[in-house]
């Protein structure tokens, strides 16, 4: 049986989550880039790029949680679970870009010469 969380701390989780996603795996990967002899800032700015989608998914549960609230919200007039499910869902986006913006201003890959 799984607990409901309050939608405030569940908010607040779901921008550090698609944070710590898109950062760490950028991170290791370029860490993994150097190990190989790659480009490690390139590479780090790539799997930014490509990151993205996944931090989103791991952010909101990955599960079908969200799209069932979503389902609730339509079907059944609990417009209250939909709200809250756009708003889980725009954190996880805006955690997501703040961590690619980081690695943007880090990296420095998207100034051409």
């Amino acid at each position: 049986m799984e607990m409901k969380m309050a939608f405030l701390p569940a908010f607040i989780q779901s921008y550090f989550i698609a944070l710590g996603v898109l950062l760490g795996g950028a991170l290791i990967g370029g860490f993994g880039a150097f190990l190989t002899g790659e480009p490690p800032l390139a590479t780090i700015y790539r799997f930014a790029q490509s990151l993205k989608i996944w931090a989103l998914i791991s952010a909101i549960g990955g599960t079908f949680d969200t799209f069932y609230s979503v389902e609730r919200g339509l079907f059944q007039g609990e417009t209250r679970d939909i709200v809250k499910q756009i708003l889980l869902i725009l954190s996880a986006i805006g955690g997501a870009q703040t961590g690619f913006i980081i690695i943007t201003w880090l990296t420095q890959e998207h100034i051409s010469s």
